[in-house]
């Protein structure tokens, strides 16, 4: 069977994109900084992407108010809490990574769902749309899709962490499996990927704020209109944001140098 990943490598520009990406990121890790001071980057870093994510899903507040802990809006409280979670769940997220989306729903939209829908795949077919995307697919076909999602993190491939980031991120912002937080977890789950899957395994590129910069609803509506221009859309965005998110990071690591 051809790995579907590898064919959306090489769609036309993709390529290109990925390897600006990894440029990018490999400038990072040359950073002097990081010889002492990686950890403490890491954490910035997942602070600001945190922030960012919230700002995505409409709540957005200044890193300021996050560092004095002034924030206790649910939909910012649930990013930090799936970006905290992030370092406990790599060594799962190839083996189970169902198990992994389900804790992430749960510390994600805890305080915006109830307690008894925490981590559990919706069996209704209505759900907001943040991102402007249209309806959802029903419950049905999306549990469908699901299995084929968690299959893909399980199967070998050749092809680039960004390409299967790009994939994991569209298809739970899609197709919105819980019905709340879907946002937050499905760019918490882009970050683990490019982590457990090679790109950073430092998680020191603040892909989320990369987002920020760029047509978030725009790119999810090409990957869903599906044709190979479209899914090549919709990766090129994938590779920017993270070319843009080591650039965020480096600007962490220039500013802790200065001290």
């Amino acid at each position: 069977m051809s790995d579907p990943l590898t064919v959306i490598a090489r769609f036309p520009g993709v390529s290109e994109a990925v390897d600006e990406a990894r440029e990018a990121v490999d400038r990072l890790y040359r950073h002097r900084v990081l010889r002492r001071a990686s950890p403490a980057v890491s954490a910035e870093s997942s602070l600001r992407g945190a922030r960012a994510s919230a700002a995505l899903e409409g709540v957005d507040v200044s890193l300021d108010a996050l560092r004095r802990d002034e924030v206790r809006d649910p939909t910012v409280q649930g990013a930090l809490r799936a970006s905290a979670e992030l370092g406990r769940m790599g060594p799962t997220w190839r083996k189970a990574p169902r198990q992994v989306l389900a804790r992430l729903h749960t510390v994600a939209a805890a305080g915006l769902a109830s307690e008894a829908a925490l981590g559990r795949p919706r069996t209704f077919d209505t759900v907001p749309d943040p991102s402007g995307l249209g309806r959802a697919p029903g419950a049905e076909e999306t549990a469908g899709r699901m299995e084929a999602l968690l299959g893909l993190l399980q199967r070998p491939s050749d092809a680039p962490a960004i390409v299967l980031a790009a994939v994991v991120h569209a298809e739970l912002a899609v197709l919105r499996p819980f019905g709340t937080a879907d946002g937050v977890v499905a760019r918490a789950a882009e970050r683990l990927t490019l982590v457990e899957y090679g790109l950073d395994p430092k998680s020191l590129v603040a892909v989320e704020v990369g987002w920020l910069e760029l047509p978030y609803g725009e790119g999810l509506r090409a990957y869903l209109r599906g044709t190979p221009e479209g899914l090549s859309q919709w990766v090129q965005h994938c590779a920017s944001a993270v070319t843009l998110g080591a650039r965020e990071a480096t600007a962490i690591c220039e500013a802790m140098q200065r001290g």
